[in-house]
């Protein structure tokens, strides 16, 4: 995108907001960058280039906009939708891993050498990983800065920063304001913010493309909810998330303009992380705009979409937490999974204190579980074959689900355990992996949503049918899903 330069000088003229975070302007005699949807008068053309990231536009000297802050734009869609190397680096660097592991721990984690990733980050993005990780960093501390009273030294670790002085000296670079400047800055404009109300939260916003209907997305996070684990209360959704240096609790209510967050963290190193997983599992990187013309191709399925445009995909924060709950969920209710996951929950999850609500314990690790005994569970023998087999595999890392999995590879693998089928593999790849083209034929919800509306029902014709779909499918589902009463499908009172 940032390539095409007429492209991008119209987005930015007309202030298009689907294309924040797509890509970044900056301005020559500026040395500032901004989102394209920035609402100061844009610049001459001749004045602006393009970059691919914000990370892109500091390596090459710009700093951020202090009006449009660029650095709060939502991701890039575009590692969502591919499967390939690249975006499944900049899915694991957008978690922290290059914080918590560095360079050599991303390249373990691909397959790849350091000097592979490097060559093929800078080539796409701009910037090697050191400096996506950076960028990262400075937006985190500006979270911190704005959002709590932390000590600036605390935050300067906490961001990642490996000291002090590199913390003020990023800082500065990136928004042309210290540390203490930024904290002062926001402190006068505190009245429009949301304050929390709990010492140790930390408030902020998390931005999304419009359209976004909230209904099937909290819709169907409240209905499924683990008690314990996860609640809706006073209009938010709740859960609880367990984090690599600790655990935290956050809640998530729907605005017109934004999610509004609320995170406690035991750590705050965990920010990143936190904030990366919330993202992920209320899909707010995509680009419904682009979904939505793809699907109302179909003439029949055109109605469903134009009724109630920007269905998000509902995912998880927790890919093995999500597959165990999949195969719990097999053949029964939507209750009767709640009450399985839940008995899991007490006996096997850690328990966590709640000051704000009623969630009681983080769901429990597959290596809490590996060593469960199958007589426990009020499951058919095949299931619990199945259950066991699953979380021995999450255990001893035979089985990968997470940032950097290989959708194809992670389907061949769930398809090779006793138990799994087609549907069990599609939902884990559609909520867990994150594929956007996942696809259920043979789910009961999605084969009676066709019939009514004219599709073919059988398995094998609808998905001749929904070729045309792709690479979308799994929005199409939601569609489809929405046309039943399910109360998945509403948000709760």
């Amino acid at each position: 995108m940032h390539t095409d330069t007429e492209r991008c000088v119209r987005a930015v003229r007309s202030k298009d907001a689907r294309f924040d975070g797509v890509f970044f302007t900056a301005v020559l005699t500026t040395r500032i960058y901004c989102r394209p949807s920035c609402p100061v008068v844009p610049p001459k053309a001749e004045n602006m280039v393009f970059h691919p990231s914000a990370a892109s536009c500091q390596r090459a000297g710009f700093r951020a906009c202090k009006r449009c802050r660029p650095d709060t734009s939502p991701g890039s869609p575009e590692w969502n939708v591919r499967a390939d190397a690249v975006a499944r680096a900049m899915r694991l660097i957008q978690d922290g891993v290059v914080d918590r592991e560095g360079v050599p721990g991303l390249a373990a984690r691909l397959g790849w050498s350091t000097r592979q990733i490097e060559r093929q980050l800078l080539a796409e993005l701009g910037a090697g990983p050191l400096a996506l990780a950076r960028a990262q960093r400075a937006q985190t501390a500006r979270l911190l800065i704005e959002t709590t009273p932390m000590p600036m030294a605390e935050i300067a670790f906490a961001a990642g920063f490996a000291s002090i002085r590199t913390f003020n000296d990023t800082v500065r670079e990136v928004f042309a304001l210290a540390p203490g400047e930024l904290r002062a800055r926001a402190a006068r404009a505190r009245g429009t913010a949301d304050a929390p109300r709990t010492p140790g939260v930390i408030a902020l916003r998390l931005p999304y493309r419009a359209p976004l209907n909230p209904s099937n997305l909290f819709g169907h996070l409240a209905a499924t909810a683990v008690p314990g684990v996860e609640e809706w209360r006073d209009g938010a959704y709740r859960r609880t998330l367990t984090l690599p240096h600790g655990h935290g609790i956050v809640g998530l209510t729907p605005r017109p303009d934004h999610i509004a967050c609320r995170l406690s963290l035991t750590d705050p190193r965990d920010l990143t992380h936190a904030i990366s997983r919330c993202r992920w599992m209320l899909d707010l990187d995509a680009d419904p705009v682009a979904v939505d013309e793809q699907l109302c191709a179909d003439p029949l399925l055109a109605p469903l979409v134009r009724r109630a445009p920007g269905r998000r995909v509902p995912r998880t924060v927790d890919a093995a937490e999500f597959a165990v709950r999949a195969v719990l969920g097999q053949q029964v209710s939507t209750a009767a999974a709640r009450t399985h996951a839940a008995r899991l929950v007490a006996a096997h999850g850690a328990p966590v204190e709640d000051p704000e609500g009623g969630l009681t314990h983080l769901f429990p690790t597959p290596e809490a579980l590996a060593g469960l005994d199958p007589e426990t569970l009020a499951l058919p023998r095949s299931r619990r074959t199945t259950l066991l087999t699953l979380v021995e595999a999450l255990a001893e890392g035979t089985l990968s689900l997470g940032p950097a999995t290989d959708w194809d590879e992670a389907r061949a693998r769930l398809l090779a355990l006793p138990g799994f089928g087609p549907w069990t593999t599609e939902v884990i790849a559609m909520r867990a992996l994150g594929d956007p083209d996942a696809f259920l034929p043979g789910d009961l919800g999605v084969r009676r949503a066709a019939e009514g509306l004219g599709l073919p029902a059988t398995p094998a014709a609808l998905t001749a049918r929904a070729a045309r779909w792709r690479p979308w499918r799994a929005y199409a589902v939601q569609y489809l899903w929405a046309t039943d009463s399910h109360p998945i499908n509403d948000l709760p009172a």
